[in-house]
């Protein structure tokens, strides 16, 4: 376990992936390893501000999609790729999954344009590991009802929702080497257990 790897948690806003971060965090750190922890958007001064813009400013699709890349090319030049050099392992709440879930699947921007960013914006470097958090539409959404007030995303209607999810369980099943779909519907100390087999075979 000596060299960095790149792990990134996905799943729709509710799915409770965000609860398990500091578990992993915390299990990666025990095992003498040091671990960055980020978020996109987000992960850079730049990134935390076009954050605010893209969670709370309504806008153009395209214009979003390519303002999420743009914070991701930051945050990749700035923090992930200094970080996996030095031999450090990144965790990142959402990458670029998850823009193809949210502006792909639920906002229905054309897939060949998200590969084209992709391509552009990251076109050799991939997650080692994709931890999906997976839920069903209602338990989501009950989940996001109890919380905070919300972001525009998470304002969305249950259609949205639908199409998100579907287009992360495509990408999944796109790519299964990398994708682990955790099922998010079990106690947190059952999710754990599974979490710390993961790790361990890492």
């Amino acid at each position: 376990m000596a060299s960095g790897k790149f792990i990134t948690f996905e799943g729709i806003d509710g799915a409770g992936k965000s609860t398990h971060i500091p578990f992993v965090t915390e299990l990666l750190r025990a095992r003498g390893l040091t671990v960055v922890a980020t978020r996109e958007p987000g992960g850079t001064e730049l990134g935390e501000g076009l954050r605010e813009l893209l969670l709370h400013k309504k806008m153009h699709l395209e214009t979003e999609a390519l303002l999420m890349f743009a914070s991701r090319r930051e945050h990749l030049a700035q923090v992930i790729e200094p970080a996996l050099a030095r031999g450090d392992w990144v965790i990142s709440d959402r990458f670029t999954d998850a823009s193809f879930a949210y502006q792909g699947g639920g906002r229905h921007l054309a897939l060949e344009k998200l590969d084209a960013l992709e391509r552009w914006v990251h076109p050799h470097l991939q997650p080692e590991l994709t931890l999906l958090f997976d839920v069903p539409l209602e338990v989501a959404r009950a989940r996001l009802d109890a919380e905070r007030t919300p972001d525009k995303f998470e304002q969305e209607k249950a259609d949205f929702f639908a199409a998100t999810r579907g287009e992360y369980l495509r990408r999944a099943a796109e790519f299964p080497a990398r994708f682990r779909i955790i099922d998010s519907t079990r106690p947190i100390p059952e999710i754990q257990q599974e979490l710390r087999g993961i790790v361990a075979a890492l």
